[in-house]
């Protein structure tokens, strides 16, 4: 059997933060002989304990810090490892010498994002969660052999939804108040979306700009936080926006999709790529506060098209997105992987 360690050292909260835990968690689920490293959270230790996995935590320092990759080395030898998993840049640039390891395992980078691939310099394969993001890892230099296209999953538990409160039309948006996230975009464009309630779930450096931005808008914009109960949140809504400047994935696209939510976003390169249209969602161009709001307007009016649209993006999601395959994917990567270990 496959002998994984997962790392991680990202920030308390976020998309691939979220996703690394969903990840291991499932490949646990799947019987999959797999330790974890994490840069220290008590929080995220805790979820991981109470997911049958026992995490490492190790402090994922800068450049001075030597001590994380000669745990690491330390935890592949005791393990056997046949395979490391690190995601994103901060987890791949403490991979350990090889030459620290008695007998190394298959150094494998996981990147959601258009990441300096200095810090893959170690890793001998690359994942990326979008067919874009392979395409620009390759025309960057890598053998094309040695990049593997893997999509996320996002959870699709059935949930309960969020009660309301009285919200008559009521839009969703998930990420980081953070500028990428283009929130200031969709503020200004719910004053032409009558009649409608914004949800923002999230946290980040643009809280307070935000609230001051929303605050002429009364009730109508609710700052909900950073929440774990999205999935609840997501079935309360009527439509689910993303409407960054910057995403290479868009997660919450396929968030929408799996509990069959019309979704509109801004035409960004992670949203462009997963959605057709017109047909699995609508697109409306970056930084265009009209143009979004006239997108809003449709899915929020039209029933008939908002109803076909949930239907063609919950299809998108059962034929690409959903737990089982993107899983059975990364096991049957994982294995071929370990093949390579010396």
């Amino acid at each position: 059997m496959t002998r994984v360690v997962s790392l991680m050292a990202g920030a308390r909260v976020g998309g691939a933060e979220a996703f690394f835990e969903r990840l291991v968690g499932a490949l646990h689920d799947a019987g999959v002989d797999q330790r974890v490293a994490i840069r220290a959270e008590p929080a995220r230790e805790a979820r991981l304990r109470a997911r049958g996995l026992a995490p490492t935590s190790l402090a994922f320092g800068g450049p001075l810090d030597l001590a994380t990759p000669w745990r690491l080395s330390r935890l592949f030898g005791a393990f056997d490892a046949d395979v490391a998993l690190a995601f994103m840049s901060r987890a791949a640039a403490k991979l350990p010498p090889k030459a620290w390891c008695a007998r190394a395992p298959v150094y494998v980078g996981r990147l959601g994002g258009y990441y300096d691939l200095k810090y893959y310099r170690r890793c001998d394969r690359l994942i990326a969660n979008t067919a874009d993001i392979r395409d620009w890892i390759v025309a960057r230099g890598w053998p094309a052999a040695r990049v593997d296209y893997l999509p996320n999953f996002v959870d699709a538990t059935p949930a309960s939804p969020a009660p309301r409160e009285g919200a008559e039309r009521l839009i969703l948006a998930l990420g980081r108040l953070h500028p990428n996230k283009g929130f200031d975009v969709l503020i200004a464009a719910l004053s032409e979306v009558p009649g409608a309630t914004l949800w923002i779930a999230g946290e980040g450096p643009l809280d307070a700009a935000l609230k001051a931005q929303a605050a002429p808008l009364g009730g109508r914009v609710r700052f909900l936080g950073w929440r774990e109960d999205t999935a609840a949140l997501i079935e309360a809504c009527d439509v689910l926006v993303c409407p960054s400047r910057h995403e290479p994935l868009g997660n919450v696209v396929i968030e929408g999709w799996a509990r069959a939510k019309p979704v509109v976003a801004a035409a960004s390169q992670g949203p462009r790529a997963l959605i057709e249209d017109g047909v699995t969602g609508l697109l409306a161009p970056v930084d265009d506060a009209r143009a979004l709001a006239a997108a809003l307007r449709r899915a929020l009016d039209e029933r008939d098209l908002a109803a076909t649209l949930a239907q063609a993006g919950h299809a998108r999601y059962e034929a690409a997105f959903a737990r089982d395959a993107v899983v059975a994917a990364y096991r049957e990567f994982l294995d071929r992987a370990a093949k390579e270990r010396a």
